[in-house]
């Protein structure tokens, strides 16, 4: 096999590998480790090379505080609409709300939450501010002035994080829902107002015992996705 096809197949089984991991042993990763993956992770390619991200590693006490502090202003913000700082979708409709409700009762099968559980299903959806028991979450921010592309720069970004994350053996949930969250995130990490949150990245050793390692995510065939034009 030539050189070009162990690269290919090693990309390909760690994009096919990896999948959002929401169970995790306890014990944090070695600080080399992380500084591994942060150094991979910036070679990640970005408009002009403006390398927007910035990261905060949050671990220990610190962790426990963002939680808490997540926790409180999902609760209090409850039913309203999200304060994130990049406005979430108002709603989703045709293929994309299938995709959607299939992944997220995948989840609640795996957990044992049933339908019309609501009780459950909350209670499922705050493990997004515990950060799904990991022992870190990556906080993703971008500046204000390069509005979209710094966001779409970070979604690069998050992307190599996890790839580089996979192939060390770590588990990574990349999640949206930690924006929702952004005036607590600003708090705790004390952010300048010229920072805008993105996302957060769990990570950690995944739990193989975890019930949610029991499925993953499906993807559409290429077709779906994609047209050639000659």
């Amino acid at each position: 096999m030539s050189a070009a096809a162990d690269d290919f197949a090693v990309v390909d089984r760690l994009l096919t590998a990896r999948r959002s991991c929401r169970g995790y042993l306890p014990e944090p990763v070695p600080r080399e480790t992380i500084e591994s993956v942060l150094t991979t992770a910036q070679h990640t390619a970005s408009w002009c090379n403006t390398q927007p991200w910035g990261v905060h590693i949050v671990s220990g006490e610190a962790r426990e505080a963002l939680s808490k502090a997540a926790v409180e202003n999902v609760m209090a913000t409850f039913g309203q609409p999200a304060p994130s700082d990049f406005p979430f979708p108002d709603s989703y409709t045709g293929v994309y709300n299938e995709r959607r409700k299939e992944v997220g009762w995948q989840l609640y099968e795996a957990v044992g939450v049933e339908r019309g559980d609501r009780e459950g299903s909350a209670m499922q959806m705050l493990r997004n501010f515990e950060f799904f028991g990991a022992p870190h979450v990556a906080i993703i921010t971008t500046d204000a002035d390069l509005g979209v592309y710094g966001a779409i720069d970070c979604g690069l970004y998050v992307n190599s994080f996890m790839l580089a994350a996979e192939a060390l053996g770590l588990g990574t949930c990349a999640q949206a829902a930690i924006a929702q969250v952004a005036p607590a995130v600003r708090e705790v990490l004390d952010l300048p107002d010229d920072r805008r949150v993105v996302c957060g990245i769990s990570f950690g050793r995944p739990d193989p015992d975890h019930p949610t390692a029991r499925f993953t995510s499906r993807r559409a065939p290429i077709e779906d996705a994609v047209r050639f034009v000659d």
